[in-house]
Order: structure tokens, then sequence, then C-alpha cells
């Protein structure tokens, strides 16, 4: 876990101009202290100590203004940039050396039952106040725009914006 930690740490020291070197990252990254929270809590979560997983997600919660479901699965450099406000549902799935920024949602609908939340493949950018919803598939290296409101799977290679969001570029 401390292994992963640390590249955690450096791929947000990479990724972001702001962070001045690792330390910065380490004391001062609610984007990176979330991480260590969920890595813990989805921990004690796998081994259905749930009220004790919960407890550590509104923690972390509480302290960063990060809410990732314990059950959620994140995975390695995960960079969340700005993180107040994001929302990671229970059965939401993100995949490697993606960035989420402010105010994102992968959330449900209301109308699913067991998988309610979206899978994020590898390398997607989820822009600021996005709101990506129910069990849909987001594909590789997909760029979500800001505020966009993305309903339906995304193929790989997409760009989408707008409110429902709609593909704009494959790249």
């Amino acid at each position: 876990m401390l292994k992963k930690l640390i590249d955690d740490a450096k791929n947000i020291q990479i990724k972001d101009p702001a962070a001045k070197n690792i330390l910065y990252v380490i004391f001062l990254y609610p984007g990176f202290h979330i991480l260590i929270w969920h890595r813990l809590a989805h921990f004690f979560y796998k081994i259905h100590f749930y009220f004790l997983a919960r407890l550590l997600s509104q923690l972390a919660r509480f302290f960063t203004g990060i809410e990732i479901h314990p059950g959620a699965k994140i995975g390695k450099r995960l960079f969340i940039d700005h993180g107040m406000g994001i929302v990671i549902g229970e059965t939401a799935e993100v995949g490697d050396d993606c960035t989420i920024y402010h105010n994102v949602t992968l959330g449900g609908t209301g109308k699913d039952k067991d998988k309610r939340h979206p899978t994020l493949g590898n390398n997607v950018m989820v822009g600021s106040g996005a709101k990506v919803l129910g069990p849909i598939l987001i594909g590789n290296n997909v760029k979500i725009g800001a505020n966009a409101v993305v309903l339906e799977e995304v193929k790989d290679n997409t760009t989408v914006v707008g409110v429902p969001a709609k593909e704009v570029i494959r790249h």
C-alpha cells in the first residue's frame, strides 16, 4: 500500500505545476489525503467491516470535502485536483492514471440495483462539475468536459461535452 501511495504522490507532483515537490503533495494536497483514507477504508470494506469502513470514509469527507464510498474501486495514480465536492459512489470503478476535477459526481440514477455507478477506463479526465451517472462504461483515454452530464457509454479516445453529453472529438 505504501508503494501505491508514493506512486500517487509522485504522479500528482508530475501533473500539477503548483506542486513544488513531493512534500507539498504529502502534506498539503487533499486529493492525496483522500487516497490514503480511501485505501484504508476500502481494505476494511473488503473484509466486511462495513461500519468501520464507512466511519473512515465519513471522517475523510469531513477533512477533505471529497466523498468516496469505501466500496468504490480506485486504480493507480488517481489525480484529484481541487477535490472539493467530489462524490464517488459505492459501485464506481476508476481506472489507472485518471484525473478528476472538483465538484464531479460518479453517481447513480436511482433506477439500478447491484451495479449502480459508472466505470471509468484508464487515462480518463473528468472536468469540473461533470456528472457521470448510472452503470455506464467510460472508455480509455476519454475526456469529459466541464459540467457535462454523461448518461450513456463513451467509447475509447473520445471527448464529450454538454447536457446531455455528446461526442465532439474522436482522437
